[in-house]
């Protein structure tokens, strides 16, 4: 296979394999025609495409060729049916075919000779592929459900009953897309449990780094017996499964009138988020200098004052990747909240989207309220990602 020609019509091949099969999804999702993917022909016109990028210089000739290729070999029929349903989805789909197509592998070939090819070549054209195949599967993966989810959250009762498999938009209906999210909010109080969500979860995160703060800098920087066994058994606590410690949660917190409250949550939220944030803070802090602590310590100032005017401003990045972090887990968190609390009133978000699901409330609204609890954390994330990506690699190297 060390040839240039053998190794791009392979990749080729695979490539055009994947292709097919997400865009067959998505034009299956996005408009219910009942496409396929026609799994000779994909392979046949992949490898044909792998040969024109790695012979053809010319990028307009070569997707050109490329585009005529998907037509002819698939007979006119790219997607396993006649190009006279629904062409303009067809042809734009045969559009994006040939443009990923024939633009990655031209990527995936650049640079190799059409002959024999040195190991280096070789691996080089091998790890091009799994890149590219990498981002669409784990982008598909991940897209695919949430549009899944968003698409079935805006549909209507009869829509889903006629063909579940069809998300596309029913754009005649206007506002009335989002009947289900004005329903959520007016009819089940989602707005309420939105604002609690939102509490528990900034609470936890303020209780959380009000305790793990002194203890992970207790940890990395003072000397006390049992240090280093303190340190290694940070997170024994998540060998245990919370499942395990469900029953005796609730047995305890129903006998000391806990249960129903959000006081209970946020005393038993913090249990499961402060080992985390310990393990991610002491780690931080070993690698921040310690001749600035010292330094401090010898203008007068206490080892409060050292936390307070000196670590603390310099672990900014790693403060606001662990309050992310432990704010995710907050907003997320569903057994507790499903265990503990009975009056709605009281709801958080999580324990609210349980309720929809119930042979009473329309199909619709579980999705739209899904939509509604993975939204802000999703744009918060996206958001500061790269805050927290700073946070957890600025300690990994010392000064």
């Amino acid at each position: 296979m060390k040839q240039g020609y053998l190794l791009a019509g392979v990749v080729g091949i695979l490539w055009s394999l994947t292709i097919i099969v997400c865009l067959t999804i998505v034009m299956a999702f996005s408009t219910g025609l009942p496409v396929r993917p026609v799994w000779f022909a994909s392979a046949l016109q992949g490898a044909a495409i792998g040969l024109v990028a790695l012979y053809l210089p010319s990028r307009i000739l070569g997707l050109l060729i490329s585009l005529a290729l998907v037509l002819g070999i698939s007979l006119l029929q790219p997607f396993g049916i006649a190009l006279g349903q629904n062409s303009l989805a067809q042809g734009i789909g045969v559009l994006i075919l040939g443009l990923g197509l024939y633009f990655p592998l031209r990527a995936m070939v650049q640079g190799l000779p059409v002959g024999r090819l040195t190991r280096h070549q070789f691996e080089e054209g091998i790890v091009r592929f799994l890149t590219g195949f990498g981002y669409v599967f784990f982008t598909a993966i991940v897209i695919v459900p949430f549009y899944v989810m968003l698409m079935t959250s805006v549909k209507g009762q009869q829509a889903l009953l006629l063909n579940p498999l069809d998300f596309s938009i029913e754009w005649e209906k206007g506002w009335g897309l989002f009947r289900s999210y004005k329903e959520l909010f007016l009819e089940h109080h989602f707005g309420r449990y939105l604002a609690t969500s939102f509490f528990v979860s900034v609470a936890t995160v303020l209780v959380t780094l009000l305790f793990s703060v002194p203890g992970a800098y207790a940890v990395a920087r003072l000397r006390f017996k049992g240090q280093a066994v303190m340190s290694r058994s940070i997170l024994l606590i998540y060998m245990v499964p919370m499942i395990v410690l469900a029953l005796p949660i609730y047995v305890g917190f129903s006998m000391f009138g806990l249960r129903n409250s959000l006081f209970g949550l946020l005393l038993i939220y913090p249990v499961t988020t402060i080992p985390v944030a310990l393990y991610m803070l002491q780690g931080y802090f070993r690698g921040l200098p310690g001749e600035i602590e010292e330094a401090g310590l010898m203008d007068g100032l206490s080892r409060l004052g050292v936390i307070w005017k000196i670590t603390l401003p310099l672990s900014l990045p790693a403060l606001a990747s662990v309050s992310l972090y432990v704010f995710m887990i907050a907003w997320n968190e569903f057994l507790l909240a499903f265990m503990l609390l009975d009056d709605p009133s009281k709801f958080t978000l999580t324990r609210g989207v349980t309720m929809l699901n119930s042979s009473e409330v329309p199909r619709q609204h579980l999705m739209a309220g899904a939509v509604i609890a993975t939204l802000p954390i999703l744009v918060l994330f996206l958001g500061l990602e790269r805050f927290m990506t700073k946070g957890l690699t600025a300690g990994s190297v010392k000064g």
